[in-house]
């Protein structure tokens, strides 16, 4: 059986196990992706904001406490919804992230968490992002690294000999990925850095940041599990900025 992302979070199996994982604090969400993008975000005071992917709300809490005017948070699990906890300043709103449709030039800044991996459409979801952002407008996303998602099925580390390798296969080879993560047949989408990067220089906006990130010393003398991570990056963290005027009407 293949999940899909879009229903991945609402299978209760998966459900119950990602709780643990994030519960248990042995995941790399706190470690090493809630750093690098606090470190990537722009100011956000009297900011609009939009989060894609948006779980249980935690990024949209902090970028609310941060001084947004307001986040809009977005994701296609009501189970995840379920369990977002009510902010003055955010408001949750169910729907699929390859069919969601938002006022034009209506954000300062839109984001995502580790979601875009499962987005079948990722170029024309850059699209509407660009079309979305007011100018000066910023992307920051995060994803599992293409060098984690490109073998063909996602098998993780294999042994050899005394040690073990991560298998870099069919990185050429874009599209659907299945892995057994917490549950068997979770489907993600590979794309190549070319294909990622490129997409958001085809939609007009500006590359401003990359990033991929690894644990430091002190996260790994408290996580010690995480030294894996030094082998290879596990996450891509991208940043990228609608122009000022607009390339094509030259509009402010």
């Amino acid at each position: 059986m293949i999940t899909a992302g879009r229903d991945l979070y609402d299978d209760p199996r998966f459900f119950e196990g990602y709780r643990r994982l994030r519960d248990s604090g042995a995941g790399i969400n706190d470690a090493i992706e809630i750093p690098a993008m606090s470190r990537m975000l722009p100011p956000v005071a009297g900011a609009a904001i939009v989060d894609l992917g948006c779980g249980a709300g935690a990024l949209a809490h902090r970028l609310a406490d941060a001084g947004a005017a307001h986040v809009l948070a977005v994701d296609s699990s009501q189970r995840m919804l379920a369990l977002a906890t009510p902010h003055p300043r955010v408001r949750y709103l169910h729907a699929d992230l390859d069919e969601l449709t938002l006022p034009a030039h209506s954000a300062d800044l839109v984001v995502s968490s580790l979601a875009l991996h499962y987005v079948a459409d990722y170029p024309g979801l850059v699209r509407r992002v660009a079309h979305w952002l007011r100018p000066d407008g910023r992307f920051i996303f995060s994803i599992e690294h293409p060098i984690c998602t490109a073998a063909d099925p996602m098998t993780g580390w294999r042994k050899t000999g005394e040690g073990t390798v991560w298998p870099v296969d069919d990185y050429a080879s874009e599209g659907p990925r299945t892995q057994s993560w917490i549950i068997e047949g979770v489907e993600k989408h590979h794309r190549r850095l070319a294909t990622l990067i490129g997409g958001l220089l085809d939609a007009g906006l500006e590359l401003t940041g990359i990033d991929e990130p690894v644990p430091g010393p002190a996260i790994l003398q408290s996580h010690p599990h995480l030294a894996e991570h030094l082998r290879r990056p596990p996450l891509l963290l991208l940043g990228a900025r609608r122009r000022k005027v607009d390339p094509v009407d030259g509009a402010e």
